[in-house]
């Protein structure tokens, strides 16, 4: 599936405006400009709104069509007069096509098999922000934006090295989309990065809009819950993932920039983590794994309880639970799933709808529905409380794909617990051990560091060791130069 374009440069330069104009007809954006060089004819073709008129008025057409001395080559045009910084030579009328519609100016000459490409992206983009879904206490206040090149220059920022590589790429037939992949040459795991670049080669997809269709089309298990890649819109947190051997893919008109390969336990982590002093990081730490697990067996417990085991409940909250049930019409697995099923719609309502409104469903969802339904005897208030701290604990996930990945296992245990109990619990949970185990990411075990043999990735998993003491990259990801710090 190739795009059909000559790729022959006709050294008459009215020829290859004329060409261009049937190729690009009826696109009222696409301005054609003609002028006199001395004897030599030129045209520029740009495209209306991604190019720098001021830019090509003020260094192009001005210095070419005021130049009144003689010109004795063709070649003194690029040499002698034009005034831009950022100029290249193309030899293949499909590249400079695709420049053009990329925002950048074609310009032909007479005499000439070859065109030049002059660097004039100039369009509306939003500027740097907050990144609104990665906030931190303490950490740098800058996210991505959806111009790939404020994007790599947010992390080159951040690493002031020489051995930075930023190999540009193309993906999407139509769309043609510019790719950047970012890692640090000497430091960075070779067999990721050859596993990278092979796959992003077999992408054969007409357009490519975000940073996730990319993600979907690399990632080693389509059929896992898991992301098996990491996006993130810090620019801080690509720069660390660089300097620990991954290799990052930023992605032009997309504001998340996606890492490989990542594990769990990355996905686990945050900025604030290394912001923060040490023994605050690991505590926090420990209370999301808590969290998590609560989170994902909390119902399902519930529903195993009340259903098969209630001889393990102490008398006097068994009374209670048993008085909180009263009246209430469906058994607890039934109540249990139509609250998981309403706070999942409550979540999707808050996230499509205006923040003003959102908070507003938010309000009227939590507390107006929910007493409502208890006082209606349609759920039980035991089974509100556990809700909201499911709720509760849920959000304590710095990656919202992984929430939502254990969300979904939350409705599955749900269901073995109401069908056999805490034996349902068990089997459940040691199928996603086996599934977790088993995956990998570019090579790299999913649950690394957690199954690593060596003491020294530890120290930045279960707790975050002062940073004095990470003296040397994971183990676990190959890298060249291993040592951190002496």
């Amino acid at each position: 599936m190739k795009e059909d374009i000559n790729d022959e440069i006709n050294p008459i330069a009215e020829e290859n405006i004329k060409y261009l104009k049937e190729l690009l007809e009826d696109n009222s954006d696409v301005i054609f400009r003609t002028f006199n060089v001395g004897e030599w004819k030129a045209s520029l073709v740009y495209i209306d709104g991604m190019a720098d008129k001021l830019l090509l008025n003020d260094y192009v057409l001005e210095p070419l069509m005021s130049f009144d001395k003689e010109i004795d080559e063709v070649q003194e045009i690029k040499d002698n007069i034009l005034a831009v910084t950022d100029m290249r030579e193309v030899e293949k009328l499909s590249e400079g096509v695709k420049a053009a519609l990329s925002g950048d100016t074609l310009m032909f000459i007479d005499e000439l098999n070859c065109a030049y490409v002059i660097a004039t992206r100039f369009w509306p983009a939003r500027g740097v922000g907050d990144p609104s879904g990665e906030t931190v206490i303490r950490g740098a206040r800058e996210g991505f934006t959806e111009t790939i090149r404020f994007n790599t220059a947010l992390i080159r920022r951040r690493i002031r090295d020489t051995r930075l590589r930023i190999k540009p790429k193309s993906i999407g037939i139509r769309s043609k989309t510019d790719v950047a992949i970012m890692y640090i040459d000497d430091i960075v795991n070779k067999d990721v990065l050859k596993e990278l670049n092979e796959r992003i080669e077999r992408i054969d997809i007409d357009a490519v809009f975000d940073s996730a269709y990319i993600e979907q089309l690399i990632e080693d298990n389509k059929y896992s819950p898991f992301p098996q890649i990491q996006s993130t819109e810090r620019p801080d947190v690509v720069a660390a993932a660089l300097y620990e051997g991954r290799v990052a893919l930023v992605v032009d008109n997309s504001p998340f920039a996606i890492i490989v390969p990542t594990t769990l336990p990355n996905l686990f982590q945050s900025p604030d983590d290394y912001y923060q002093r040490w023994m605050h990081s690991s505590i926090i730490r420990f209370l999301r794994i808590f969290a998590i697990f609560i989170s994902l067996t909390a119902p399902a417990l519930y529903v195993a309880v009340t259903s098969y085991h209630t001889s393990i409940i102490p008398t006097k909250l068994a009374y209670a639970i048993a008085a909180s049930r009263e009246g209430v019409p469906f058994p607890a697995f039934i109540e249990a799933i139509i609250m998981e099923l309403f706070f999942a719609l409550l979540m999707e309502a808050v996230i499509r709808l205006p923040r003003p409104i959102g908070s507003t469903i938010g309000i009227v969802g939590g507390l107006v529905i929910g007493q409502s339904a208890v006082s209606a005897g349609i759920v039980s208030p035991i089974m509100i409380i556990i809700v909201a701290i499911t709720a509760i604990t849920t959000f304590v996930t710095p990656n919202y794909e992984v929430a939502t990945a254990f969300r979904l296992i939350r409705f599955l245990l749900v269901i073995a617990s109401g069908i056999v109990g805490f034996y349902g619990i068990i089997i459940g949970l040691i199928l996603l051990l086996i599934h977790l185990v088993r995956m990998k990411s570019f090579g790299i075990p999913y649950l690394a560091p957690a199954v690593s043999t060596d003491i020294n990735d530890l120290k930045d998993m279960y707790i975050r060791a002062p940073i004095s003491e990470l003296k040397e990259r994971p183990k676990y990801m190959k890298t060249g130069d291993k040592i951190r710090q002496k």
